[in-house]
């Protein structure tokens, strides 16, 4: 495509910029190869206008950025456009041959559950014989081929090459997490959804959304570039953001949850299964499957919803989650012959925490232990609120490091400490603090008796710890099972 023809795609942009032919579009000037677009986008460090004489000395065929009056950088033309990032999107999607418009892609956007719920949905999709690809924040898998996630929505351009590669790979769907730093970004600019999925909102990322509201607003973009024939969304009733979400809705919308259109009835759990019979709009079944806790059911019913929309007979629906063995660092057993279990998590919100602390009280026979920390430099006021749910639904708490960052992990702890204290637990009584993860996760393995569950939250999935500003391999799930065998 020529640039002139691209910047047809760009309402804002004007379209006189010359006929060379556009290879490509980059917004990271070290990728510019002859025949590219460079576009400037904004950062939280720096601005891509920094970058874009090295992006014109390596081959850039132009320059879009958010300079207003300019025509030319370096030589070649400059076109200035009022989302940089936005344009980004377009362009690298349109140059991929606008490859969401050949598929169903649904996006998950929410606090809590993403991860699960989109892989609930690729499991029923694949279960009936339907091609499907997934994103987010456990990975990218598309045919059967995993490729390790750097961000739970990758940024433009690279989220159009996936997209194009599940097409060429054959592929009917795509199912993504939807991060509101990837709506506010616009990273996800340039994709057709068909279905959009909203889970709950609570607090997290207030370090970048600055409050509630703005959070909310972040996530409900994705409903509001919902439109046309065929689409859909699903909500989550019992939410108290609900009916913002089915208020943005442009087009049908299914709900789940108590008072939903979907909902579930006689929720039963042991502690390898839960069972319940969903009750939908397209029939009813019976519901067996391998995760636990009532946030799963919820996670179970955004699936049936987003499903059933999509025409799965409901019976067939079920056998899809049943055969769902497990969802990586989400309640996940360390198995051992202790008499007691261990059990990995990715909760790092206090709804998070408190979901999968109340689904072990629900297994687990005997007292329940927790290990958790924050992140450094990131929402600094869920700190408290995480010790405040922990002295409320776990029996002993050990407060540790978990991805500190630049921030003193020491200063953190001490901050969850402060939700601990107004709940009225008692240092060395009720909670311990002890700094490094290995030896506060050895502690709780120790303190453990038949019957008890050790619950280790935070990182989950993640086989990395932050420490400053470099990255060690820590894995919580190969920790604990060195120490279960050492001790």
């Amino acid at each position: 495509m020529t640039l002139q023809d691209l910047l047809k795609l760009l309402p804002s942009a004007p379209c006189e910029a010359g006929t060379a032919q556009v290879l490509g579009v980059t917004e990271d000037s070290r990728r510019v190869k002859p025949g590219m677009v460079f576009v400037a986008t904004p950062g939280d460090h720096h601005d891509g206008h920094e970058f874009a004489d090295k992006a014109v000395e390596a081959g850039a065929v132009a320059v879009l950025g958010n300079k207003a009056g300019l025509t030319e950088w370096n030589g070649v033309p400059y076109v200035p456009v009022e989302h940089p990032r936005r344009a980004l999107g377009v362009l690298a999607h349109a140059l991929a041959g606008d490859p969401s418009h050949h598929l169903t892609v649904i996006g998950i956007t929410g606090t809590n559950g993403k991860s699960s719920t989109v892989l609930m949905i690729q499991r029923i999709l694949q279960f009936d014989g339907r091609g499907a690809a997934c994103f987010g924040t456990l990975g990218y898998e598309i045919a059967g081929k995993h490729i390790p996630a750097p961000h739970t929505t990758p940024f433009g351009e690279d989220l159009a090459a996936m997209f194009q590669r599940a097409r060429e790979a054959g592929e009917s769907h795509v199912v993504m997490e939807v991060s509101s730093h990837s709506l506010e970004q616009e990273r996800v600019a340039g994709i057709h959804f068909t279905v959009g999925a909203f889970a709950n909102l609570t607090q997290d990322h207030l370090d970048y959304h600055k409050d509630m509201d703005s959070y909310r607003r972040a996530k409900l973009r994705l409903f509001e570039r919902i439109e046309g024939e065929g689409c859909f969304t699903v909500v989550n009733r019992e939410d108290p953001s609900a009916a913002a979400f089915v208020e943005a809705s442009r087009v049908p919308c299914h709900t789940y949850g108590a008072g939903g259109d979907c909902r579930a009835e006689s929720v039963f759990m042991d502690g390898r299964k839960t069972n319940f019979t969903a009750r939908t709009p397209w029939g009813d079944a019976a519901c067996t499957m391998r995760l636990l806790g009532h946030h799963n059911v919820s996670n179970a019913l955004c699936a049936i919803a987003v499903c059933g929309g999509l025409g799965i007979p409901v019976p067939r629906i079920a056998e899809g989650l049943a055969s769902l063995e497990r969802v990586r660092g989400r309640f996940e057993h360390v198995e051992n012959d202790r008499g007691f279990q261990v059990v990995i998590d990715y909760a790092h919100t206090d709804d998070g925490l408190r979901n999968v602390l109340k689904a072990a009280r629900g297994i687990c026979r005997g007292k329940v232990i927790v290990v958790f920390g924050c992140g450094g430099d990131r929402d600094k006021g869920k700190r408290p609120k995480m010790g405040a749910v922990a002295a409320e639904l776990a029996d002993y708490a050990f407060v540790t490091s978990d991805n500190p960052r630049t921030e003193d992990p020491d200063r953190i702890i001490l901050d969850i400490e402060v939700g601990l204290q107004h709940a009225g637990q008692r240092k060395y009584d009720d909670y311990q603090l002890i700094t490094d993860r290995t030896e506060a996760i050895r502690a709780a393995i120790r303190m453990a008796k038949p019957g008890d569950l050790v619950l280790i939250a935070g990182k989950g999935h993640e086989d990395y710890q932050i420490l400053g500003t470099t990255r060690i391999h820590y894995d919580d799930r190969e920790v604990a099972q060195q120490i279960l065998e050492e001790t």
